[in-house]
Parts: structure tokens; C-alpha cells; sequence
């Protein structure tokens, strides 16, 4: 039976999400999960799973729409495809924040963007080698890292405030404004080769469109609060805090758009799609996710985040921008063998994260 492209990203999507949902359920029984406990489990992997699929939805009709209306494919595939794929960390961490759980907030931004580079962007390049052709991602790659660095600044002093907040989201304004001169700019780039194909895949009636958006956005904002609340009492029923899980089992779930969209990019030779998705939810995490959650609820930082956290993640997107770059030559590539050091990073900074909690 020969598989169409548009049923490859709902494939994958339901394969990743079911083998996430028997990794929660073999570490619930692993700690022979009494009847609360499962009911937590099954909050948040029911909220994770609703979450994914109506994520996926809320994008392609934003895509149609922005198509509809005659937007640029660079448009389109820079910010309502790739920066929408941020959406379930955009509204889980809002509500995390609406909690008052700064820590869930901080760690599912911070440990997604750990997630995209490391595991998302490693498992991509080991399927097909990353050529960065494209002058945009090339021009966003120090975009990133600015505004890592940025952010890793106003973190010194311990605390997210109201003003960081809202520097973080006026930074946020420059980039997206910055976006859509480019896209307007730009014709021939690869990035907007790549993106024209893209949008022609999401062409469907307005009406249908605009009911996807607004069915994708009220069943994504149902299920993060069932996500959270589960994650939550998942965190105190084994002693963890807040911020851990959000760096592992809410960081990945929430990434899982990208990696369904980065690996179906990369299957169908859309490389500068792939790094788009990843270098977009990047910056939409660092700037609108955390900088969202900062307006809602100014809070101190944990400690371990400036101590263990956000120094991987400058190293994770100090590492894009070198080897993304190419300093040597006039594109960057990213190998598979920097793929398996980059999925191999992750795998290290995940066991050194769990031995730090032991230990605690």
C-alpha cells in the first residue's frame, strides 16, 4: 500500500505519542501507581495526547488562512508553521504560570528548546543530513543566540519581573517584524522554496480553516490544563519538583510537534523547513513563552536553572550556531555524526539531570 505525504505526519504523530504514553505507563507501574496516582498519569497523558493532535490542527488551518488571505510562504512557513508548532508550550506554560508554578512554566520552555536542538535536531540529522542554505536561517542563527544570551542575562539576578517580561515580548515584536520584511524581501531563498511547498499542502476551504483554528485552540487549552494538573501531582506523588518535570516528560511532550513536523521536512527533502521549525520554536519559547508567563506571574527563578539548565542550552545553540554557520565555507551543514553528538548530549544531560535529583 503506498503511503501518501499528507498521511506521514499523521503516522508519525500517532506512533510517537503512543510510544510516550507506554513510557509514562511502564514508569507508573514501575512505581506500582496506587489509584490516584494513575489518575494523575492518565490527566496528563490524555491532556498530551488531545494536546499533540489538536496542535496539529490549530496549525494547518493557520496555515490555510495565512495562505487564503495571500500571505508569503516565507511568512507562513517562518512564523504560522514553524512558531505554531510552539503553541502547547505557549499555553501550557501560560497556565502553568496562571498556577502559580513558575517552575513548570520555566522548565517546559527551557527544557523544549534543550529538547529541539538536542534530541529533535539529532534524531532529524541522523535520518538525512541538514544543508543550512538558506541566507534566512542563516541571518536567524545569531538571532538565537542573542537572545539566549539575552535571557540567560536577565535570569542573573534570580528573578523573571515584570520588566524582563516585557523586554522579553518587545525583543519578541523586533523579531516577528523583522520576519515579515524578510519574508517580504525574499523570493528565491531556500527557506521560502521549501515554505511555498509547505503552504500548498494546507489549502482548504476558509470556513473549514477557521473551524480548525478555533475547535484546535479551545481542545488545546482543555487539555493543557488536564496536562499541568497532571504533571503537577505527578511531581509530588514522586517527590520531584515542578521544574524536573517540566524539563523531562512536559518538555518532550510539548516538543512533539516539532518532531513530527522536522522529520516528515526532512523524509520529504524540506531541510530548510526542518531547521526553520526548530530555529522559530526556539525563539518563540525564549521570548513569547517565557516572556507570556512573565507577564502572568512575576517569580524567582530556581537556582538550578542558571546552574544546570540554561548553561546547556547556551551550549546546545552555541553548537547550532557554529556548525549551522560554516564559517569555512558559504553554507553550514549539520552531519549526521553532529547529529549523534547532539542526540548523545541529550541522552548525557538527562541522565546528569536525574543523578542531580537523586542526589538532592
Amino acid at each position: 500500500m503506498q503511503v501518501t505525504a499528507q498521511a506521514i505526519p499523521q503516522t508519525v504523530t500517532v506512533g510517537v505519542v503512543f510510544g510516550f504514553i507506554s513510557l509514562t505507563l511502564t514508569i507508573a507501574l514501575h512505581h506500582r501507581a496506587s489509584s490516584i496516582m494513575t489518575m494523575f498519569i492518565l490527566a496528563f497523558v490524555i491532556g498530551l495526547v488531545l494536546l499533540v493532535l489538536s496542535a496539529d490542527k490549530f496549525v494547518d488551518g493557520a496555515a490555510a488562512i495565512a495562505n487564503h488571505y495571500g500571505m508569503p510562504a516565507l511568512l507562513i512557513g517562518m512564523v504560522v508553521v514553524g512558531i505554531g508548532t510552539s503553541a502547547p508550550e505557549m499555553v501550557v506554560s501560560a497556565i502553568a504560570a496562571l498556577q502559580d508554578n513558575p517552575g513548570l512554566a520555566l522548565g517546559n520552555a527551557y527544557g523544549s528548546n534543550i529538547c529541539n536542538i538536542a534530541l529533535i535536531l539529532g534524531m532529524t540529522a541522523l535520518i538525512s543530513p541538514i544543508p543550512v542554505q538558506s541566507q534566512v536561517l542563516r541571518q536567524e542563527l545569531p538571532i538565537l543566540t542573542g537572545v539566549t544570551l539575552l535571557a540567560g542575562y536577565q535570569l542573573l539576578d534570580g528573578q523573571l519581573s515584570l520588566l524582563d517580561a516585557l523586554v522579553l515580548i518587545a525583543t519578541f515584536a523586533a523579531v516577528m517584524w523583522w520576519l515579515v520584511r524578510q519574508s517580504m524581501a525574499t523570493r528565491e531563498d531556500a527557506m521560502s522554496q521549501a515554505a511555498a511547498v509547505e503552504a500548498q499542502e494546507h489549502q482548504m476551504s476558509a470556513k473549514r480553516a477557521w473551524l480548525l483554528v478555533g475547535t484546535g485552540l479551545l481542545v488545546m487549552m482543555a487539555s493543557s490544563r488536564a496536562l499541568v494538573w497532571g504533571a503537577e501531582n505527578m511531581a509530588k506523588s514522586l517527590g520531584v519538583s515542578d521544574l524536573v518535570v517540566g524539563l523531562t516528560v512536559v518538555a518532550i511532550g510539548t516538543s512533539l510537534p516539532e518532531l513530527v513536523s522536522s522529520v516528515v521536512a526532512v523524509r520529504k527533502q524540506q531541510h530548510a523547513m526542518a531547521l526553520g521549525n526548530i530555529l522559530g520554536s526556539n525563539l518563540f519559547n525564549t521570548l513569547g513563552v517565557v516572556g507570556v508567563a512573565g507577564l502572568i506571574a512575576p517569580a524567582a527563578v530556581d537556582p538550578s536553572i542558571m546552574a544546570r539548565d540554561f548553561p546547556i542550552m547556551v551550549l546546545l545553540t552555541i553548537a547550532l550556531f557554529v556548525v549551522g554557520m560554516g564559517f569555512k565555507s558559504k553554507t553550514g551543514s549539520i552531519n549526521r555524526l553532529e547529529g549523534a553528538v547532539l542526540l548523545g548530549a541529550y541522552f548525557i544531560y538527562l541522565a546528569y539531570l536525574l543523578i542531580t535529583v537523586v542526589a538532592a
